[in-house]
């Protein structure tokens, strides 16, 4: 099979990149919006950029009618974030998160799960999640326009909180401990409870 993206259906190459590119490591992002709605959404277009300063990136696509997603808009509102790992033991209030719902509702709330203060930025944390980043926008850079379009979302982070219970005998988070979850292609996705460990070299 060959797939040429500019020849073909745009949801058709939104697949077969999804399939390709796994696992994706998934955002549970909180964001809040000018009038203090609690935005709460997972974005697996996601990963860690830089330490130094501390970067992060993600992407929330336009939706298929090519419309900002409240996230966006948030963000371009108000410029700030928090990041949340997504974890083995909330994955359905993660999956749940991604359901449409009208902008002056908040996610968190249908979810059944509880925001907390942050300490640098406005967007509040959720309790439930072991750890969290909270982040300030540095650039968002438009990758295009129309249906599934990209945004990548770049931010500092600027204050780190994990648990102590996902935390090793050095301080470092555990893999073992904090057991992610990832996307796959389609309603597929994955544990990171299948581990082995190599030796730089």
């Amino acid at each position: 099979m060959q797939h040429e993206p500019n020849a073909q259906n745009v949801v058709e190459t939104y697949h077969l990149l999804t399939g390709i590119v796994t696992p994706r490591p998934i955002a549970w992002v909180t964001t809040i919006s000018a009038s203090g709605i609690v935005n709460l959404a997972p974005f697996s277009f996601f990963n860690v950029f830089g330490a130094n300063p501390p970067v992060v990136v993600f992407s929330p696509t336009l939706r298929r009618d090519g419309t900002k997603k409240d996230t966006l808009l948030n963000l371009e509102a108000t410029g700030e974030f928090v990041v949340h790992s997504s974890v083995a033991s909330l994955a359905e209030a993660v999956n749940l998160s991604s359901k449409e719902v009208p902008p002056d509702e908040s996610e968190v709330e249908l979810a059944g799960l509880h925001a907390i203060p942050s300490l640098k930025v406005k967007p509040p944390r959720i309790a439930e999640a072991p750890t969290a980043m909270e982040c300030r926008v540095l650039q968002i850079i438009p990758t295009g326009t129309g249906s599934i379009a990209g945004n990548l979302v770049i931010g500092e982070v600027v204050m780190i909180h994990a648990a102590d219970d996902v935390l090793d005998g050095a301080g470092r988070i555990d893999p073992r401990k904090l057991q992610t979850v990832a996307r796959l292609g389609g309603d597929f996705w994955c544990r990171t409870t299948d581990l082995f460990e190599q030796k730089r070299p």
